[in-house]
C-alpha cells in the first residue's frame, strides 16, 4: 500500500500574503443553464498600502473573468485563481527532478527502512532512482510512505483566488467578493394526490440541488432563477442585485407568498431557509405544500388540421387547476415534473402519472396529462371540403364521441388548423373560440353510450 506523507505538510503563505478572513454572509442563485452567482461576504483585516489577499474556499469551477472584489478604500491591481490542488498524484509530479524519501515497512517483522530517492517520472506511475538502480513505485502489498521535503507553492488545499490590493486605511472591513461558477444546478418535481369525487388535489413540491462545484457552501441564502439568461463566450463581470429579490416559496393552505421577484424577465425565488450545499451532494428541499387545491379531471381530445380518421382515438385524461389563491394555491411555480396520484377502493394511493409543467406564474391555470383513456373515444369524419372561392374554404365535420364507462364524461374536443379570419356557419352544441387558430366544445357523452358533434366551418387564406 503506497502512501504520500508529507514533511512539513503545512503551506507557508508568500511574502506579504494575508488570508481572508472568516466569513459574514453567502448567497447562492442558480440558474438553470449549469450557472451560479455567488456573493461571498468576508471580514478581513486589511494592512495599508499594496498587498496580496488569499480567498480559500471558493468554487474550483469559478469562472475567473466574472470575478467582482468591493470594499471600501480598496483597489485591484491583480488577481489569479489557483485551482492546481494538493493531492498525492500532484504530488509526486512536482517532485519529478527531485528527491524524496522512500519508507518501506517490514510486513512480518515491522522494522522499517528509509532509502534517498530521485523522482525521475510521474505518468501512469512512479519511476525512481535509488542509488544505481531504476525502481517503479507499485502496490505490491508492502506498506511504503513517500516523505517529501515540502508542499510546492502552486499547489493548494483548496481552490484559492489570490488578490494584489491597494489599501488607503489599515483595519478590519467587509469584503464583498462575487463571481459566477459552474457546477451548481436545480430542478423543481411536484407530487399531487387527487381526490376526483371531492374535486380536490394535496400538491407537495421539492426543490433538488445538485452541487459538483469542487467546494461546499455552508448555510448560504439560496436562491432559484426561473428562465433562461443568455450567455456569452466571455460575459463581462456580473453584479449581483441587492437583496431580497424575492418572496419565499411557499404555497398551500399553511403559508401563503406570491410569485417569486421579476428581474430581468426572468423570476427569482428564495427557499425558506439557509442551506447547506456540500460538496458533491444532492439534497432536496421542500419549497410547496398545499392542500385542497380545487381540480377537476378533463377528457380533452384535438386535432390540428381537418381530416377523417378510419379508427377512434382515445381522449386524453387530464387533471386540471388553476394557480390561484382561490383555489388553494397562489404560488408562482418553477418548471418541473408533476407526478399525480389517486387512492384505489383500499385508500392506497397508487401513481396514475407524469408529466412536465413550465414555468407557472400566479394566476395561470394548468392542465396536466396523465394518461389515454381507451373507454373514451372520438372518431372525426370529414363530411365535405368545398372551396368557396379562391381564398375561402368551407369545412364540414362530424365528430362521433363514444364512452363506454358506466358513469356520464365531459370530453373538452379541440379543432385546430383555422385561419385568423374564419367563421363557424353552424355547429350542432355551441363551441367557443380558443385562439385565432383552434375552437373548442364541451361535449356531454352519456354512460355505456355515444354523442356526434356536427359543426361547418369557413376560413379565409
Amino acid at each position: 500500500m503506497v502512501r504520500c506523507g508529507l514533511f512539513a505538510a503545512t503551506m507557508l503563505m508568500a511574502a506579504g500574503a494575508a488570508l481572508a478572513g472568516e466569513r459574514a454572509g453567502l448567497s447562492v442563485t442558480i440558474y438553470n443553464a449549469n450557472q451560479a452567482l455567488v456573493d461571498d461576504v468576508r471580514r478581513i483585516d486589511i494592512a495599508a498600502g499594496r498587498q496580496r489577499l488569499e480567498l480559500k474556499d471558493v468554487s474550483s469551477s469559478i469562472r475567473p473573468e466574472t470575478v467582482t472584489l468591493t470594499a471600501p478604500g480598496l483597489s485591484i491591481i491583480e488577481q489569479n485563481f489557483d485551482f492546481d490542488l494538493l493531492t498525492p498524484q500532484k504530488m509526486m509530479e512536482k517532485a519529478v527532478g527531485q528527491q524524496v524519501q522512500i519508507v518501506r515497512t517490514n510486513p512480518g517483522s515491522g522494522a522499517q527502512t528509509t532509502e534517498t530517492a530521485t523522482v525521475l517520472s510521474a505518468n501512469e506511475g512512479v519511476i525512481l532512482k535509488i542509488g544505481d538502480r531504476i525502481e517503479v513505485l507499485r502496490d505490491d502489498g508492502v506498506p511504503t510512505r513517500v516523505i517529501f521535503n515540502g508542499v510546492p507553492q502552486t499547489l493548494r488545499a483548496r481552490p484559492t483566488l489570490s488578490v494584489t490590493v491597494e489599501s488607503d486605511h489599515g483595519g478590519p472591513r467587509l469584503v464583498d467578493l462575487s463571481y459566477l461558477t459552474t457546477g451548481l444546478s436545480w430542478k423543481a418535481d411536484y407530487v399531487a394526490l387527487f381526490d376526483e369525487a371531492a374535486g380536490k388535489l394535496d400538491l407537495q413540491g421539492w426543490i433538488t440541488l445538485t452541487n459538483q462545484s469542487g467546494t461546499a457552501f455552508t448555510d448560504a441564502d439560496t436562491q432559484l432563477v426561473a428562465g433562461d439568461v443568455a450567455l456569452a463566450a466571455s460575459p463581462a463581470p456580473y453584479r449581483p442585485v441587492n437583496r431580497p429579490i424575492a418572496g419565499v416559496l411557499r404555497g398551500g393552505a399553511e403559508r401563503r407568498t406570491g410569485p417569486g421577484a421579476a428581474v430581468s424577465d426572468v423570476y427569482v425565488y428564495s427557499l425558506p431557509e439557509r442551506t447547506t450545499i456540500a460538496e458533491n451532494q444532492t439534497k432536496q428541499v421542500s419549497f410547496l405544500d398545499a392542500h385542497g387545491v380545487t381540480a377537476h379531471k378533463v377528457y380533452r381530445w384535438s386535432q390540428d388540421d381537418f381530416q377523417s380518421a378510419d379508427n377512434p382515438s382515445s381522449a386524453e385524461v387530464v387533471v386540471a387547476f388553476a394557480n390561484a389563491s382561490a383555489g388553494g394555491l397562489g404560488a408562482g411555480l418553477p418548471a418541473g415534473t408533476l407526478r399525480i396520484y389517486e387512492r384505489d377502493a383500499k385508500g392506497a394511493p397508487k401513481f396514475v402519472g407524469e408529466n412536465p409543467i413550465g414555468h407557472t406564474p400566479q394566476g395561470s391555470d394548468l392542465a396536466v396529462k396523465i394518461g389515454e383513456a381507451f373507454d373514451v373515444t372520438v372518431q372525426p369524419t370529414l363530411v365535405s371540403s368545398e372551396v368557396v372561392n379562391k381564398r375561402r374554404t368551407r369545412y364540414t365535420m362530424a365528430y362521433k364521441l363514444r364512452n363506454a364507462r358506466g358513469a356520464p364524461v365531459s370530453v373538452d374536443l379541440r379543432q385546430g388548423g383555422l385561419s385568423e379570419q374564419n367563421s363557424v356557419i353552424s355547429e350542432s352544441l355551441k363551441g367557443r373560440s380558443l385562439d385565432a387558430y383552434s375552437r373548442g366544445w364541451t361535449v356531454a357523452v352519456p354512460a355505456a353510450g355515444e354523442t356526434t358533434l356536427n359543426a361547418v366551418i369557413e376560413t379565409w387564406w
